[in-house]
């Protein structure tokens, strides 16, 4: 049996958050319904956060309601306070994905607070789950900037470890390192996520990379040897930092995907029905600049065949 790694699906999310379509909300149920068919046992479905921030997510509530209603799949939201969590979890959301980041000025100019203020709201948030939710709500949280960031450069690796601790001791489900904005390279992966996991002990620890420099997969396949075996992407590397202009996306799913199923992980998606997926939103948003080779390239002849050591 081959070890199992995960892929998080947040195209819905953080590939729509800066695109100029405003999708309907029978389009993201579809894109939902579509990409869960292929095996992807987790989507980022819809950010909490306010409309006039980021229109594109006015029908949160609908997407959420209409996503947790299809089942076969985690439906997960991305929430960056307490009353987006709240409004999550009436929703119906299973998995609530908090967002802060490494870095104060990243932070301010993200969610307009600092990082300590963003930590103790992170234990409000916990604590309104134990209330109104105890047991049914899974509640994880992503660590932004966590290689560097665009506003105030290098970021300490000691801070990112101290956050990741507090939010574990906090009683964070989960812990994602995020390369928000394209800055980290496996020899900080190999530090980062490594301490990190340490950490984390029994607690599952993701990694979201972006593939601004070209290092996407790079730093999957770092990640991986130390021990991460969950992985955020996107339908063909949409989306990206509102604070990394010009930067391009996420790493991209059908990629990530084959990567990993090349290295011998099961991660139980149909690639080809993936790459399927990604024509339908590619159909949806002309004009958007969508990656990956996969898609173009095509799987291997020789993809899944047995290996010949003595070849």
């Amino acid at each position: 049996m081959a070890e199992k790694a995960f892929l998080r699906e947040v195209g819905p999310r953080d590939g729509l958050q800066l695109v100029k379509t405003i999708l309907t909300t029978e389009q993201k149920l579809e894109w939902c319904r579509r990409e869960a068919a292929t095996g992807v046992s987790e989507i980022e479905v819809t950010s909490f956060v306010p409309p006039h921030v980021v229109p594109q997510f006015a029908d949160a509530g609908d997407v959420a309601r209409g996503a947790v209603a299809m089942g076969g799949f985690t439906a997960a939201a991305l929430v960056p306070n307490l009353k987006g969590a709240q409004f999550a979890m009436e929703a119906g959301i299973a998995k609530i994905n908090y967002v802060l980041s490494a870095s104060e000025e990243h932070n301010l100019a993200n969610v307009r607070r600092s990082t300590q203020e963003s930590i103790d709201d992170f234990a409000r948030i916990i604590a309104l789950r134990d209330e109104i939710a105890p047991g049914k709500v899974k509640v994880g949280s992503g660590i932004a900037t966590s290689y560097g960031c665009t506003i105030s450069g290098p970021v300490s690796e000691k801070r990112v470890v101290e956050i990741a601790a507090k939010l574990l001791e906090l009683g964070a489900d989960e812990i994602a390192v995020a390369d928000t904005v394209g800055y980290g390279n496996p020899g900080q992966v190999r530090r980062i996520m490594g301490a990190v996991v340490r950490e984390a002990g029994d607690i599952p620890v993701a990694s979201h990379f972006h593939d601004t420099r070209g290092l996407g997969l790079a730093n999957v396949t770092a990640a991986l040897e130390v021990g991460v075996r969950a992985f955020d992407a996107s339908l063909g590397g949409l989306g990206g930092c509102p604070f990394a202009p010009g930067a391009s996306g996420n790493i991209d799913s059908e990629d990530t995907v084959f990567l990993l199923e090349a290295l011998g992980f099961d991660t139980g998606v149909d690639i080809e029905a993936l790459v399927e997926v990604r024509r339908m939103v590619e159909g949806w948003l002309p004009g958007e600049r969508f990656s990956g080779s996969i898609a173009e390239a095509g799987l291997p002849k020789t993809f899944r065949a047995p290996i010949d050591a003595a070849a």
